[in-house]
């Protein structure tokens, strides 16, 4: 049982194509959920500015994504 939970740990999961999309979706509204809850001084604030704070990494994380893929196009 232990040696399956550390070889849980200690081997990668290959993901490839849109996988790799996939999972940074929940992993970006887990880390605005934190922020904005250490942020908002009303809690009943909370899902909405979370929600934005979201999209918005999501959107800059596609803009810087797009813009890096873009800069390489051209250079090489």
């Amino acid at each position: 049982m232990t040696s399956t939970l550390a070889a849980i740990f200690t081997s990668a999961i290959p993901l490839a194509g849109p996988w790799r999309l996939v999972f940074m979706l929940p992993l970006c509204l887990s880390i605005a959920i934190v922020y904005k809850t250490t942020r908002c001084d009303d809690l009943r604030q909370v899902p909405m500015a979370a929600l934005i704070l979201w999209a918005t990494i999501v959107i800059g994380m596609f803009a810087v994504g797009l813009g890096l893929w873009l800069l390489f196009s051209i250079a090489v």
